[in-house]
């Protein structure tokens, strides 16, 4: 139906720009991670220094568990959030559910700075949540370890990333048909019954897809563990910030961000098989 000019000027442009600022980066980086620093300067000499050094420098390895903890508290979090909200508002119905939906929606509209800061603002020691505990006198003194903790930035990766989860769990329980929910009740089955045997498995792939949302995104975030998260509370994005600004050290920051893409492309690929098995159940 088309000629071969028309196809090549409507893939070339978009091929050209994938290539131009993902490809080409990549490959960048992947040279930086065999280079190393001598003196301060880049070192083109192809080895794996950089690699042994996050095998068997603890910092990394730690840094990088308490990362994927951290992320994996925020992941359960967000689904525990994201999904009563969705199942109520998608099957139980609600004479204002689309004014509900926008009021989850609207956050997304916020800046992620401001977000982050209020939850700094929320949680300090001179913060709204400490005062009122004093006041109501259920503490005597500040309570220090809300914020500058890891509990502080599982707090503000949750708030923050509590929409993702929700709007694909949303989606999958739209397109889940109605009559198949009429019909476990038809045939005498509980509510609790019908959405475990009918409704969650069929929503699964958007709990697949919401849970890999916010894993990788909190997994990847370095603005909220800066803010609100002190030494306790760093994360390996964090590490490479650091290693691409302050030490200067781009070939060790290029190979940390390699094992990164490395594990994210593996959970990303897990999940996408997860979906696609229990899209055809």
């Amino acid at each position: 139906m088309y000629s071969r000019g028309y196809k090549a000027a409507v893939a070339i442009p978009p091929l050209a720009w994938v290539m131009a600022f993902l490809l080409i980066p990549y490959a960048l980086l992947l040279c930086y991670s065999f280079w190393m620093v001598n003196e301060g300067q880049i070192v083109r000499h192809w080895n794996l220094a950089n690699y042994r050094e996050l095998v068997h420098q603890p910092l990394y390895v730690a840094v990088l568990f308490r990362s994927m903890r951290i992320a994996a508290m925020v992941t359960a979090l967000t689904l525990i959030l994201g999904y009563p909200l969705a199942y109520y508002l998608s099957i139980i119905g609600h004479p204002r559910k689309d004014l509900l939906y926008q009021l989850v929606i609207i956050p997304l509209w916020v800046s992620y700075l401001v977000r982050a800061y209020a939850w700094k603002t929320i949680l300090g020691t001179a913060g709204v949540l400490n005062t009122l505990l004093q006041y109501l006198h259920v503490t005597s003194q500040p309570m220090g370890f809300l914020l500058y903790s890891p509990f502080a930035v599982v707090v503000t990766l949750t708030h923050i990333y509590t929409p993702f989860a929700f709007l694909p769990i949303y989606a999958s329980l739209e397109h889940i048909p109605r009559n198949l929910i009429e019909a476990s009740h038809d045939l005498g089955a509980s509510r609790f019954k019908t959405f475990w045997r009918v409704v969650f498995p069929l929503s699964l792939p958007g709990v697949f897809a919401g849970g890999t949302f916010a894993f990788v995104l909190s997994l990847g975030d370095f603005l909220a563990p800066l803010l609100v998260g002190g030494p306790s509370g760093i994360m390996i994005s964090n590490i490479v910030q650091n290693q691409f600004g302050v030490a200067d050290n781009r070939p060790l920051g290029a190979a940390i961000s390699l094992c990164m893409l490395v594990l994210i492309v593996g959970i990303l690929s897990a999940t996408e098989r997860l979906e696609k098995r229990w899209g055809r159940v």
